[in-house]
């Protein structure tokens, strides 16, 4: 049996689902908050023209866009886009329009540079 399920993200069931603060203009719905060596698994939302400071991946980190449009250095990923970023790289991620995204991380990024 699941340990926990969130219905219907793909079409818009994380509307209903409580977010709270993550980042300046992006918060987090977590569906399984890091313990221990367990992987973090989480929904943010980025209000347009949120950002995320540039970060290092200390794990793998897998993306699925639900909704608007996620940018980094290296593109720009609508809705139904799958990101791999593997363990050791690094990035800033932008929203200009808004997007809303599935993510999952094996370990806490780090902060690199902070506004």
């Amino acid at each position: 049996m699941p340990r926990t399920t969130r219905e219907t993200l793909t079409t818009g069931g994380w509307k209903d689902l409580a977010f709270g603060p993550f980042r300046e203009d992006v918060t987090i719905h977590w569906i399984q908050p890091f313990e221990g060596d367990k992987p973090g698994i989480a929904l943010l939302k980025y209000e347009a023209g949120a950002s995320v400071p540039r970060h290092r991946h200390e794990g793998l980190e897998t993306i699925l866009v639900l909704e608007g449009i996620q940018s980094d250095e290296a593109g720009d990923y609508a809705r139904g886009c799958y990101i791999v970023n593997a363990a050791g790289t690094e990035h800033s991620v932008w929203s200009d329009t808004g997007c809303v995204v599935l993510i999952q991380w094996d370990r806490p990024v780090t902060i690199l540079e902070d506004s």
